[in-house]
């Protein structure tokens, strides 16, 4: 018998001494070219292992085998805190990261589909209008003309005449975003005023601030005369002045009309990375309708002119994705046969991962985290290559049960062609194909970080960890459900693929929002529920923050415990804020010194004046109940909840804040965590506990159970009742069937996605439903309840 080729020993990828985050000190060999699950809590420690260790180090490796000039242009990742990472692969991540919200990015742009389109209707459309780019809604058409000369010598020169011209496919209305937007003038300020009456209600146009003071004393306007008495010229001259130089108590200054002063401060920033208050306002001015030249297409006229029997490049990139990859697979023409072959595989792979409902002109930004995950699969599933390790970060989340099978095929198939398919995942379904398991835990945070078990599934339901525990759970129906004291009528509701649907929501109960990815279930609640002021909706945006944001400073819980210290302490309360005055001069609050070593991975290390506490020492010496400010964003939720209940440092609106990140289970966070360092279910949560302050009677939650784990849900479950039973009606759009299980009324769409769904297929309660059996979303249901 021959010896094994010396090859065929590197068989595992071996993790020696992991601490990055909240890991200690992990070791763990994970097998090659097989399907490993990695479970536990929210926040035990899954994606510090599997992202932040495995992959970040692949990534980091193969960027330094790159040259010095072009590293020079490359992220410069640390690497990992860890002692040994061995047998190591390329690794190729997919997460949940929402693609990017640029209106013109769709999923066509995003999927290379648009581009193979572009170059097919070049080739066949008629009339021929011009090259790819002639086809591209990000491409405008320029020309230009000129002339130059040449110097031959012996003062004999020449002028040539040139010329230069580039057909695009941009709509130059909206250039190519297929909206325009309108700006609602009284939503800006109140015109019966003049400008010495502080007229403004825009967000930083204070009556004594500079913005205000630059406009009324431009010397353009009667300071005193009411806006709407303005004559032509003056409210042109307030609306749109082009930017000119004014005097104003001999500094030298710009004046800019109102509407292009906004555009550039408020309307060219990403709507969700605006501040709350800014983004309210920009909601409320702003109005965006479909562009009346290109009808939303954003597409040229020329563009869609030419066409391919019937139809336009507009047409096609509107169609559902399966119903263009039908129209693709009638096209016969050799000429272009091998970007036919192209363009079928990857309309086809949109189909087999169960986004055929999609179309191809659908902004990438409003895409759910599960359906851009899987976007991102596409161009991985008919790759040759082998050996890769792909890293998958909860690929099942907003996919219903039926969907979850297909989702499980192709991590399978990925596994078979010979790569290693690591997965962070909560879903029993997904954990039952893993080859191996690893379990995370104990619990979160720092309660977290070590592996608690690892091996097969069979062994994980004998182990003693939360995850064997709970592997089998089961929500039961409710005896009784809930009466319903009113209902939220939707009448003709035709948002996207809804079928002129009418329903009554009942309130003050428990509603779930069911049905297959794709079956118009954010439509209807988000598309159909009035986003009034008594309406408080938490959708699935991931909340953004730098290593500055804490839990203490994205929940408002900041607020107070600075103005306490300051009331206690005779001071300012800009003291008590790293970001601000109270910040070590050394460091600038940040707690360490980045220093940048150019190609080189830039070093941390803890300032050494403040000791990473962020504050100047000054600071420090200031006390609220016998603790500084630091030793305060140092405490657990928990602990913050005890301090601030009672005695000198007794905060009530700290204290609530506090209250509801512990209702949500995050006791165990300190408040001065960087918002970096979350898990995506602690994200989650955390965006939930601020929601949860928001005064409304209606609560529309998207997939709260995004991140949480089996025994999280439970919790979750008592935090919906809790909001019931306080006389709020809530809303739950869901795939989850613990949450199913749980509530007092359903409401199921379908029967398919996309043109086979928008209609209710059910409502009633969830025994009802278990009983009728003739939706998806009832089978399913059914055998989970039956075990």
């Amino acid at each position: 018998m021959t010896e094994p080729h010396v090859a065929d020993s590197h068989d595992l990828i071996r993790v020696h001494g992991a601490r990055e985050n909240n890991l200690k000190d992990v070791s763990i060999e994970i097998p090659k070219r097989r399907l490993t699950v990695f479970t536990g809590v929210s926040g035990s420690g899954k994606s510090s292992l599997v992202f932040d260790t495995i992959a970040a180090e692949s990534q980091r490796l193969i960027n330094e085998t790159y040259s010095a000039f072009l590293q020079g242009f490359m992220p410069n990742n640390a690497r990992p805190e860890v002692d040994v990472l061995d047998g190591l692969t390329t690794a190729i991540t997919v997460d949940q990261q929402r693609m990017g919200s640029d209106p013109r990015s769709t999923v066509g742009t995003a999927t290379d589909a648009n581009a193979m389109l572009r170059i097919l209707f070049s080739r066949l459309g008629e009339p021929h209008i011009g090259p790819p780019a002639a086809y591209s809604f990000n491409v405008a058409s320029v020309s230009a003309s000129g002339g130059f000369t040449i110097d031959r010598g012996a003062d004999k020169t020449k002028t040539e005449k040139v010329s230069f011209s580039r057909t695009g496919g941009m709509c130059t209305h909206c250039e190519g975003r297929g909206k325009v937007s309108d700006i609602d003038l009284t939503q800006l300020f109140d015109d019966s005023k003049s400008l010495s009456e502080d007229p403004f209600t825009i967000p930083t146009y204070t009556g004594d601030g500079w913005v205000v003071r630059v406009i009324a004393e431009s010397g353009f306007f009667d300071k005193e005369k009411p806006i709407r008495k303005y004559t032509k010229k003056e409210r042109h001259d307030f609306l749109y002045r082009e930017p000119t130089k004014v005097k104003i108590n001999g500094v030298n200054l710009t004046y800019e009309g109102l509407i292009p002063k906004l555009q550039k401060t408020f309307l060219s920033k990403d709507r969700e990375s605006m501040q709350p208050h800014i983004r309210a306002f920009v909601d409320r001015a702003v109005t965006f309708a479909r562009c009346p030249d290109c009808d939303g297409t954003r597409l040229s006229e020329l563009a869609r002119s030419s066409k391919i029997g019937k139809i336009n490049i507009a047409d096609a990139c509107a169609m559902e994705i399966r119903d263009l990859a039908e129209w693709a697979r009638g096209l016969k023409e050799p000429s272009v046969a091998p970007l036919l072959a192209k363009l079928r595989h990857t309309l086809d792979s949109f189909v087999e991962i169960g986004l055929g409902y999609l179309s191809l002109d659908r902004a990438s930004g409003t895409l759910s985290g599960g359906e851009a995950q899987r976007t991102k699969m596409i161009r991985h599933l008919g790759s040759s290559l082998t050996d890769v390790t792909y890293v998958f970060d909860e690929p099942t989340i907003g996919l219903h049960p039926h969907d979850i099978q297909r989702m499980n095929n192709l991590l399978l198939r990925l596994r078979d062609k010979g790569n290693t398919v690591l997965v962070v995942e909560h879903k029993p379904e997904t954990i039952a194909i893993a080859d191996h398991v690893v379990d995370l835990g104990p619990g979160a945070g720092t309660a977290g970080g070590t592996v608690c078990f690892e091996g097969t599934l069979a062994g994980l339901r004998k182990s003693d960890t939360v995850t064997g525990r709970h592997l089998d759970d089961r929500a039961t129906l409710k005896d009784t459900v809930r009466k319903a004291t009113g209902t939220l009528a939707i009448r003709g509701a035709g948002a996207n693929n809804l079928q002129d649907v009418d329903v009554d929501i009942p309130l003050g109960v428990l509603t779930v929002v069911t049905g297959v990815a794709g079956s118009g279930k954010s439509s209807l609640v988000h598309g159909s529920i009035p986003s009034d002021e008594g309406v408080v909706s938490v959708d699935q945006t991931p909340i953004r923050g730098s290593r500055r944001s804490n839990p203490a400073t994205y929940t408002g819980l900041a607020d107070p415990i600075r103005k306490a210290f300051a009331k206690a302490n005779g001071v300012k309360p800009a003291l008590f804020s790293a970001n601000s005055e109270g910040a070590c001069p050394t460091c600038n609050g940040a707690g360490v010194i980045y220093t940048d070593l150019a190609i080189m991975q830039s070093v941390a290390t803890t300032c050494e004046d403040c000791e990473g506490k962020r504050f100047d020492a000054s600071v420090l010496e200031y006390n609220l109940g016998g603790r500084d400010i630091s030793e305060v964003l140092a405490m657990s939720v928990t602990e913050a909840e005890e301090f601030f209940r009672a005695g000198e440092a007794r905060i009530p609106a700290a204290h609530k804040i506090v209250e509801r990140m512990a209702d949500v289970g995050l006791g165990y966070l300190t408040l001065g965590q960087p918002l970096t360092t979350l898990s995506g279910g602690e994200r989650q949560r955390l965006k939930l506990a601020t929601h949860m302050g928001d005064k409304g009677g209606v609560y529309v939650l998207d997939e709260p159970t995004t991140g949480l784990h089996l025994a999280d849900v439970q919790q979750l479950l008592g935090l919906l009742d809790r909001l019931v039973d306080s006389g709020k009606s809530v809303i739950v759009i869901e795939h989850h069937q613990a949450v199913m299980a749980h509530a007092d009324w359903i409401i199921d769409l379908g029967p398919g996605a996309g043109h086979d769904g928008g209609r209710i297929v059910f409502e009633g309660t969830p025994a009802d439903l278990v009983a009728d059996g003739s939706t998806l979303t009832g089978e399913h249901l059914a055998a989970y309840v039956g075990g």
